[in-house]
């Protein structure tokens, strides 16, 4: 007996034609290309003409196949940062409801952070919100995911310095900055410690794609004066189990 649910082949082929269309260079015919799928000519000419209707195909005056409108926009509506965002939320939740914090996920858009979720209690009374971007070098999400930059790409950054101080706290320096993306690398967690608004603290910890490439980040807020939330181990601990678990719901089904 067949294990699992059977695929229906007439779309598995005509998905294998579609990136066959869109993998050519060569401006190769339909009779082509059904010949390099192993394809019956008639089938090909079949496929590519569903294809041009449903708008996944366009042919150009030239005779040319290329991505037609409703692919255009379908590729614009997914990215794999939004895939990191669906594989965290139900994650974050309930974490966030666990621990009883604000518990955040931000991305890195030139050269700064952008929050894609936010959840918790409290989660009203913090400043940030979905969509804001925030200064990479005094946010705890923005020092995990400048310090998992490529080499070439940090020192761009740190180009940049001396950087504003936005209270007290902010980490200005360099050459101090980048020591402390070296430490978050080394200890597998960040934190900002009142760096962007006084009696604010963050803890931040990396979430890993394919290639060990970090992509977001996720933090947990909490007033300096709850606790020393740097040396909170459980807190850490916490943190870190939710990065894999949302690491883990990235891996596609087998």
């Amino acid at each position: 007996m067949r294990q699992g649910t059977p695929k229906i082949g007439s779309v598995s082929r005509s998905i294998a034609m579609l990136e066959a269309v869109l993998e050519d260079r060569e401006g190769q015919s339909i009779d082509a290309l059904a010949r390099q799928l192993d394809l019956p000519r008639a089938t090909a000419h079949r496929q590519v003409h569903t294809l041009i209707h449903e708008g996944f195909l366009t042919r150009l005056r030239s005779g040319q196949l290329v991505a037609g409108p409703r692919l255009l926009r379908l590729v614009g509506l997914v990215d794999n940062k939004q895939l990191i965002v669906a594989a965290a939320a139900p994650v974050l939740h309930r974490v966030s409801a666990r621990l009883g914090s604000v518990v955040q996920l931000g991305t890195l858009e030139n050269d700064m952070v952008t929050y894609r979720i936010k959840t918790g209690e409290g989660a009203g009374e913090l400043f940030t919100k979905v969509g804001l971007q925030l200064e990479a070098y005094c946010t705890g999400i923005g020092k995990v995911l400048l310090a998992h930059l490529p080499r070439a790409e940090r020192e761009a950054y740190l180009a940049n310095g001396p950087f504003p101080a936005l209270t007290k706290r902010t980490i200005t320096s360099p050459d101090a900055l980048r020591a402390e993306l070296d430490a978050i690398c080394q200890r597998g967690f960040g934190f900002d410690c009142e760096e962007i608004a006084p009696g604010l603290s963050c803890l931040a910890v990396p979430i890993r794609g394919p290639g060990d490439s970090v992509q977001a980040a996720i933090s947990v807020s909490r007033l300096v004066s709850a606790q020393d939330i740097a040396g909170d181990r459980k807190l850490i601990h916490a943190m870190q189990e939710a990065a894999c678990e949302i690491e883990q719901n990235l891996v596609p089904a087998t």
